[in-house]
């Protein structure tokens, strides 16, 4: 069958920061994954259109250690590679995030397979962030990453460094070399070098990762430079165009097809609700547009302008479609579906099992939803800006400390969490807890508990239409109850409380289980289902 028009986003959800590689028909996508765990997602396609998770390979304590780390820090813009006959996959853990400070350390794994287990991480710097690797002809690896610059009267991004990496003795050799400063625009990070007809080109990503973004293309003969910037223009970019359905676009990289007649370009987006309100609840997403090489040398979109497109000619290539995503979890393996991630730590045993009880997901009740270090959280993506979710949870609180239920959670400040506990006078109770991420910390509790009957499951729900979203819960044998509160889903977004720029991931959506008495109280949850509406 032809391959038709691809439908942009290709990863919707919280995709963001696509690095692309192609292995003979295959090709693969790394992208970031920030607090979740276990990190960087890999998705594989053979048409460029459809797409399936194969891979999160950092996935054991050697590789990641997120516990403690602030929201929208961890895992930042991955670069995935091929070469000498194995993946190589080059990575940031931020460890800090606000202010002056960044502390980003780069770490290099390597696997034959791409869904293997991958090397121990070779620790290279922490000069910055969004590193990549390029294997030169002549065998040379070289490292580049942007330069954070902390220093009073500076913009922070001081730069992309270059460095050579010598394989045998798995260290960075020589000394690193600032060889490109950007364009006017600034914010620069997200380098990547490609190697065509003689020029080193160097594409990267600008203006910051708000409506700004924009990726810049620059070439030199030489891979040290100087550079000269595209005489074009940013290469891709939505930011004088607020009426486009996909906005935020940049920080991405370039791959041909098999025979190198076809050229594509991947790169983060976002989808707003409109263009008058600016909220993106999916977060950053990953995209795809056709290019072309002019002749005078340089790439630009298929369609003669910057401009991205939400629907884009296929390549020359059968379609290769994948079985349907699951939508509905009875936990009746002993794995956790392939949907779901968890918190920051790799210990998950101590958050949740899929064998003390058969049949059920058991969460066991940790740290506050508001926790750096455990919180036992499992959840997955919300994709589309419509849709509903729902499980049944058997959960009997002792007292007001222990808590389970639905959640809709972009960070630990941002989410509407639908909640079994028990206090004195009402006994075990549902009620709404709510984080604007204006309050800090501090929650609201929108609605007055409504209370349960001891000993019974509860099916609770969650239908999210665009910018409002509604509970409801039920027992076995009863109709729906919807709870008498619209919550305003705007507050799950990149753009709430701090604004544009000051958080980096999407909403998820899942089960959630605390315990403050430190008891650990358990919740057990029989299924969980996501339901697309567009």
């Amino acid at each position: 069958m032809k391959n038709q028009n691809i439908r942009n986003p290709i990863l919707p959800g919280f995709n963001p920061d696509p690095s692309i590689v192609r292995v003979g028909d295959d090709y693969y996508i790394a992208t970031s994954t920030f607090e979740w765990y276990p990190g960087v997602q890999i998705h594989h396609s053979r048409d460029l259109k459809n797409w399936r998770l194969v891979s999160r390979p950092l996935n054991r304590p050697a590789l990641l250690d997120m516990t403690g780390e602030p929201d929208s820090c961890g895992v930042w813009a991955p670069c995935l590679s091929w070469a000498d006959g194995r993946f190589w996959l080059i990575y940031t853990d931020v460890k800090r995030f606000d202010g002056n400070f960044k502390d980003t350390h780069n770490y290099l794994t390597t696997c034959e397979s791409i869904d293997g287990e991958w090397s121990d991480p070779v620790y290279l710097n922490s000069s910055g962030f969004d590193p990549s690797l390029f294997h030169d002809e002549d065998g040379r690896k070289w490292l580049v990453n942007m330069v954070w610059d902390h220093r009073p009267e500076r913009t922070f991004f001081g730069g992309i460094l270059l460095q050579e990496y010598d394989v045998s003795s798995q260290q960075l050799i020589g000394t690193a070399k600032n060889i490109f400063a950007g364009s006017t625009l600034g914010f620069t990070e997200g380098p990547h070098i490609y190697k065509r007809d003689g020029y080193y080109y160097l594409l990267t990503a600008e203006g910051g990762t708000g409506y700004d973004h924009a990726m810049t293309l620059a070439r030199s003969r030489s891979l040290t430079g100087p550079y000269e910037l595209d005489p074009n223009g940013h290469f891709i970019t939505a930011k004088d165009n607020p009426e486009l359905a996909i906005q935020r676009c940049g920080h991405g990289a370039v791959v041909d097809t098999p025979n190198g007649s076809e050229h594509y370009a991947v790169h983060l987006c976002s989808r707003p609700f409109s263009p008058n309100d600016r909220f993106s609840p999916l977060g950053r997403e990953s995209a795809i547009q056709r290019v072309r090489w002019d002749d005078q040398g340089w790439l630009r979109l298929d369609n003669d302008s910057n401009l991205p497109e939400t629907s884009v000619p296929a390549p020359n290539l059968p379609e290769h479609p994948w079985p349907a995503e699951a939508t509905d979890f009875d936990f009746i393996s002993s794995e956790l579906p392939q949907a779901f991630q968890w918190l920051r730590t790799p210990r998950h045993e101590r958050l949740f099992s899929l064998t003390e009880r058969a049949g059920c997901l058991r969460l066991f009740g940790r740290e506050s939803l508001g926790s750096h270090f455990e919180s036992a959280l499992v959840a997955l993506r919300q994709d589309c800006l419509s849709c509903e979710a729902g499980t049944l949870v058997e959960f009997n609180p002792e007292n007001f400390q222990q808590m389970a239920g639905l959640v809709c959670y972009y960070n630990s400040q941002k989410f509407h969490y639908l909640y079994i506990s028990h206090d004195e006078a009402l006994g075990k109770h549902l009620a709404i807890m709510s984080c604007d991420a204006k309050l800090g910390l501090e929650a609201s509790f929108p609605v007055a508990p409504i209370a349960l009957e001891q000993n019974k499951k509860v099916h609770l729900k969650a239908v999210i239409r665009r910018a409002e979203l509604t509970f409801s819960y039920r027992y076995d044998d009863s109709e729906w109850c919807e709870l008498p509160v619209t919550l305003d889903y705007r507050h799950l977004s990149c753009e709430a409380g701090k604004g544009e720029g000051a958080s980096f991931t999407g909403t998820f959506i899942g089960m959630a289980c605390q315990d403050l008495t430190g008891t650990a109280r358990a919740a057990d949850f029989h299924h969980f289902y996501y339901q697309r509406d567009e």
